[in-house]
């Protein structure tokens, strides 16, 4: 054993070779940690001064490769300043180019994932052998910023521009045959054969069959690209990428530029241009938004985990009730990830609705060649129709998706509590009614809870788990393990009007009906939260949640906190469902619906709506964009505030991902904690204190005034 530490060693194998293996202790994963590259430094001081060793095999013992940098490292990294982090860069750049340059040859055995810092260290070996099961990328530009150690200087040069832009501007996975084609990596065995191929491969490189040397010099020197060629690939792709990303997310084209103006210089001179493009990248507030949502899923991924390990079972068997679209959506999902599900409904129209659905949505993943004909078939056998209460005493928890009308719920969910097992866990998919309240007419309380998951179902990830006054751990753990098992991301909230993410929603559209009432147009709100970077803006965000279902929502919001979500006039949302006007479910609302080429909703202006609206429209102020933007926004970052100040969420974290998650808040900005902690809390508390006259809406919470007073964030 040439070399022993926490994450790598050495070992001679026959005929002079080393073979270098990642292994990091205490972790599922390789990563390139602060300790990793200390280790790696050692290595290759032994490496470089090592006798007789004719060549290099590096692989890892784990079932990934190395799956990037450690991204926990960052926020400490980033905020040292631009020095600190190109001199942070500098330390693995060495290590990469020593490696590069060692007097023999090097291959790498690509066994599992090799993402980021990981392709980039495998891009510095001389030849890549990747297992089927490989999957390879650069997803820097995900995070607000680019590849560090070598990704624009080393994939332009290995495998060409066209390649190093789509793979860097998008920073998808690939997998190995994509990479074969691509030519980043030169051969694909199956898994039980990677060790040998390698071996193979590198004795080729010493027997001076593979021209390792001259790869060697490929990577080192300029792009083969005259001036002409040069400006036509970059300036097109700067467009295209510019185009695709929009500007909100810069990283991708600074990926290119760093490209452009590397593509003229040789290695060391291109790393330079690289560490100085990512430092101006890590540095933007998209950088560190983009981090903070990476870390942010780490936790609630561990939390969800710890509650997963405290259910007393394993999720078996579930059951859904009510079949319609979202019945249909929730057995889908559920089939899809492998849990069988029971779908029952009152009629066998219900039930053909709901396998509709399913059926739909499989049908296009075989379309886009996610699944097989003969994999869809197994999917569709987990889902099991039902018209009666056969079979629900083997199911170990059920989610009750019914119409949204407590009577009906609670007649419907004390009926099934007759007929499960005293253990099972009953669920209410329920957007606004009181977990307690549903449970008051239930002989075991203590097994619900409730489940909200968002529409629809198959795209969207959030699933609030709501839990009541009587509510157990236990239900809790099994309800998340559902979640889970689901490929859903749960969080746990406490019992209140609208739960969470509606709570907090419905405040952020009392400030566009606000807004409308004073004379504002709608679509010029519509165009500026879209700027601003939410998916779509308020009035068509009504237009698709359903005018109807909005309507009632507001009125339980109004009930549960009269203080500031109770109106005294007459909104637009009233107007139009006045009007009969729901949305897009009959195709008019803000705005009217028709069918594109592709069969979805286009939305279009419809001239008819300013009459309807004129009635609710009490004035016609002159106000700026800025204010328009503070106005929509304020109220949702007040009542989350409320939401973490009464603990319905233990977490700034939780917050923030349930309205990325839930809402499609703009990730950019990291959430709305992270988003106040950019501006500052006194900035937001005077925002708030310009519109006062607005109501309790716009009252920044005590809590919020003392993190403004003692210049403190929600994020340490």
């Amino acid at each position: 054993m040439m070399f022993q530490g926490k994450a790598l060693k050495v070992s001679l194998l026959p005929d002079g070779i080393a073979e270098l293996t990642f292994d990091l202790q205490g972790e599922s994963v390789n990563k390139f940690s602060l300790l990793v590259v200390s280790e790696l430094q050692q290595v290759l001081d032994l490496l470089e001064n090592g006798k007789n060793i004719q060549g290099l095999l590096i692989k890892s013992a784990k079932d990934v490769f190395i799956v990037g940098a450690d991204i926990m490292e960052f926020g400490a990294v980033f905020a040292s300043g631009p020095e600190q982090i190109t001199g942070h860069l500098a330390t693995n750049n060495r290590n990469f180019c020593r490696l590069e340059d060692l007097p023999f040859p090097t291959v790498v055995a690509i066994n599992g994932f090799a993402l980021g810092g990981g392709l980039e260290f495998c891009l510095s070996c001389d030849y890549r052998i990747a297992s089927t099961a490989a999957k390879v990328g650069l997803p820097e530009t995900k995070l607000g910023i680019i590849p560090g150690w070598g990704g624009t200087v080393r994939l332009p040069r290995v495998a060409g521009l066209d390649t190093a832009v789509e793979w860097i501007a998008a920073g998808k996975e690939n997998d190995a045959e994509a990479a074969l084609t691509a030519r980043v990596v030169d051969a694909v065995v199956e898994p039980e054969k990677l060790h040998d191929a390698a071996l193979h491969c590198l004795q080729q490189c010493i027997n001076g069959k593979f021209d390792y040397q001259a790869r060697r010099a490929q990577k080192k020197a300029p792009l083969k690209l005259n001036f002409i060629e040069s400006m036509m690939a970059f300036e097109t792709s700067k467009a295209f990428v510019g185009g695709q990303a929009g500007r909100n997310y810069p990283a991708p084209v600074s990926a290119i530029k760093a490209m452009q103006k590397a593509a003229d210089k040789g290695r060391d001179e291109a790393l330079q241009i690289e560490a100085e493009n990512f430092s101006k990248m890590a540095l933007t507030p998209v950088a560190q938004s983009l981090v903070g949502i990476f870390i942010n899923e780490q936790v609630l991924s561990k939390k969800a985990k710890g509650w997963e390990k405290k259910a007393d079972k394993k999720i078996a068997r579930g059951a859904v009730l009510g079949a319609g679209i979202m019945g249909g959506g929730i057995a889908y999902q559920s089939a899809l990830k492998g849990v069988p599900i029971k779908m029952k409904d009152i009629a066998q129209q219900g039930i053909d609705l709901g396998l509709s659905e399913a059926n739909k949505l499989l049908s296009k993943r075989v379309e886009r060649k996610k699944l097989t004909a003969t994999e869809m078939g197994n999917v569709l056998n987990r889902i099991e129709p039902a018209l009666t209460y056969d079979g629900f005493d083997q199911i170990d928890i059920v989610v009750e998706a019914v119409v949204e009308n407590p009577k009906v719920k609670k007649a419907v969910l004390a009926e099934v509590e007759a007929k499960v097992s005293s253990d099972t866990v009953l669920a209410s998919n329920t957007s606004t009614i009181s977990i307690t309240y549903l449970a008051e007419g239930l002989a075991r309380p203590e097994n619900f809870c409730g489940m909200h998951f968002f529409n629809p179902v198959h795209m969207m990830p959030l699933v609030e788990v709501i839990r009541g006054e009587k509510t157990s751990d236990n239900a809790i753990a099994r309800t998340v393990a559902y979640a889970n098992a689901m490929g859903k991301k749960p969080i746990v909230v406490k019992d209140c009007p609208g739960f969470l993410v509606n709570r907090v929603l419905f405040p952020y559209l009392a400030g566009f009906a606000m807004l409308l009432r004073d004379g504002v147009d709608f679509q010029r709100i519509d165009k500026l939260m879209e700027t601003w970077g939410w998916p779509m803006g308020p009035a068509y965000l009504l237009d698709v949640v359903g005018i109807d279902t909005a309507v009632h929502a507001e009125k339980v919001m109004a009930n549960g906190f009269p203080d500031r979500m109770q109106r005294d006039f007459t909104s637009c949302t009233d107007a139009l469902f006045a009007a009969g006007r729901l949305g897009q479910k009959n195709e008019k609302g803000f705005y009217n619906y028709v069918l594109d080429k592709k069969g979805k909703p286009a939305k279009v202006a419809a001239a008819e709506v300013a009459d309807i609206l004129k009635p609710c429209i009490q004035g016609a102020i002159e106000i700026s964009d800025e204010d328009i933007v503070a106005r929509m926004m304020i109220p949702m970052a007040t009542e989350l505030t409320r939401c973490l100040d009464e603990c319905i969420v233990e977490t700034a974290a939780e917050a923030d991902m349930a309205l990325v998650y839930g809402t499609g808040f703009p990730p950019f900005r990291g959430g709305v904690f992270r988003w106040i902690d950019f501006i500052g809390a006194q900035t937001f508390c005077d925002m708030a204190a310009k519109f006062a006259a607005l109501g309790a809406l716009y009252d920044a919470p005590e809590s919020l005034k003392a993190k403004a007073a003692n210049n403190q964030k929600f994020y340490g």
